[in-house]
């Protein structure tokens, strides 16, 4: 039993058993899931109500901007690859297209899923759902608000890098590297939205 304890305690109670959790952390553990199954069992009418406020279809279709993004994204870092600034022919012929061009169309793509959020946020404070209304407002705004922060930053990130390649005289091996890690970057909110869209809109 430990040195100078008031109350003699037999070590076992106090280390567990071997190879066995400790009996006062899973307890511990399981009220802690418990009171939130209640709170979460509590919130699931009101939750159900807000969420039908939610325009799908229309988010479906944002969502699948921002994916596609991630696409024309991809085929930006293949033309930083080679090499290729800028396109070789006309602009109508996707082919030719180099980094800036396949960049542009992402910052595009990308804007544009920004201005649907706007109008989307517009729709719901038109409906009176705000992030100070109630569960569902508090998690949905500050979920896809937080999200739609990072996706701006990317928007400013391709912005940063196509004016280097303006400025600079010849396309480098570093802003080659620029290129990949933003693509990395916007690859990572493409994803983070995926899982975002999959829990806030289809299994609400």
């Amino acid at each position: 039993m430990p040195e100078g304890s008031l109350h003699p305690i037999p070590l076992s109670r106090l280390r567990g058993r071997e190879n066995r959790p400790e009996p006062v952390a899973v307890g511990t553990i399981i009220r802690n899931v418990t009171n939130s199954q209640a709170a979460a069992t509590g919130t699931v009418p009101l939750w159900q109500s807000q969420g039908d406020l939610i325009n799908v279809p229309f988010a479906i279709f944002n969502t699948s901007v921002l994916v596609a993004s991630s696409f024309t994204c991809q085929m930006g870092v293949f033309a930083a690859e080679r090499a290729q600034v800028s396109r070789t022919g006309s602009l109508f012929n996707p082919r030719g297209w180099g980094l800036r061009e396949w960049y542009t169309l992402t910052f595009l793509m990308g804007a544009f899923f920004i201005g649907g959020q706007t109008y989307e946020y517009a729709a719901l404070f038109h409906e009176n759902l705000t992030i100070s209304s109630n569960v569902f407002g508090s998690v949905f705004f500050l979920a896809t608000g937080f999200h739609g922060l990072h996706v701006t930053g990317g928007l400013f990130a391709f912005l940063l890098l196509m004016g280097r390649t303006f400025l600079a005289r010849t396309f480098t091996h570093e802003q080659a590297v620029s290129a990949v890690v933003v693509s990395y970057y916007w690859h990572f909110v493409d994803v983070v939205w995926i899982a975002l869209f999959g829990v806030i809109y289809i299994l609400r």
